[in-house]
């Protein structure tokens, strides 16, 4: 199922208000990580898959990228992505993840943030991107880490006294459709293991290349108290890989 809750505008106004949404890439708490995976990007064709406001491909075109696309399924994230855009190298698709076409070896490097724990089967995306990407090309995305995307509540477990006691890990093995609560109800992820990300990823050609699970930085651990419990469970998963 293809939900796209980011076009009901009580979601898209809540979501215009998050941190990452005001400050863009460095309000991203994974962006650190992320970034350094990065390959040089100068003269490479990039996608970017679940672009959202249009960060990733902005900064793209900073590092000189000759040509960018970015692909959302909501109108209202891409409406957003083409006002902060103004560069003839950049175009933006309004379709899901799931019905991309694009010509065999078309890429040098194919984004992700965040989108893919949204797509119901990771292997159907895995080998899309493998035959759009050019030999040698490089697939760096991120998701919701499976250790919080395991329990469809996605939350702390507290005490009477509403401190955090841990955070809870259930139904690990059972793969599939999560309804969660995410700004608002009804939102629907799809939780999948860490083996399966990478076994898909192999399993369509690529040759994996890193796998991280960032915590926050010492700075943002520093001037945010807050993120201290971050440390405590992985949020996010990131995955390199490359096409042989």
């Amino acid at each position: 199922m293809k939900q796209n809750k980011y076009d009901d505008q009580q979601f898209f106004s809540a979501y215009e208000r998050m941190e990452r949404s005001v400050k863009g890439l460095e309000g991203a708490g994974e962006w650190y990580v992320f970034q350094a995976l990065l390959p040089e990007l100068r003269d490479k064709s990039v996608l970017d898959l679940g672009c959202g406001f249009g960060w990733h491909c902005r900064y793209a075109l900073e590092q000189q990228a000759s040509t960018v696309v970015g692909v959302d399924i909501s109108e209202n994230m891409l409406q957003k992505a083409r006002q902060m855009t103004d560069d003839p190298r950049v175009s933006y698709l309004n379709t899901a993840i799931e019905d991309i076409k694009f010509t065999d070896a078309q890429f040098d490097v194919v984004i992700s943030s965040l989108a893919f724990h949204y797509v119901e089967s990771f292997r159907d995306i895995s080998q899309k991107i493998y035959q759009c990407l050019k030999k040698e090309g490089v697939l760096i995305f991120s998701v919701e880490h499976p250790i919080f995307t395991s329990c469809a509540q996605q939350n702390w477990y507290y005490d009477n006294n509403g401190n955090r006691l841990h955070w809870p890990v259930d139904n690990y093995q059972m793969e599939g459709e999560r309804e969660t609560s995410f700004l608002t109800d009804h939102v629907l992820k799809y939780h999948r293991t860490i083996s399966t990300y990478m076994n898909d990823l192999i399993q369509a050609g690529f040759s994996l290349t890193a796998v991280k699970e960032p915590a926050p930085s010492d700075e943002m651990l520093k001037n945010n108290p807050d993120m201290q419990d971050e440390t405590r469970r992985p949020m996010f998963l990131i995955i390199s890989a490359t096409k042989e």
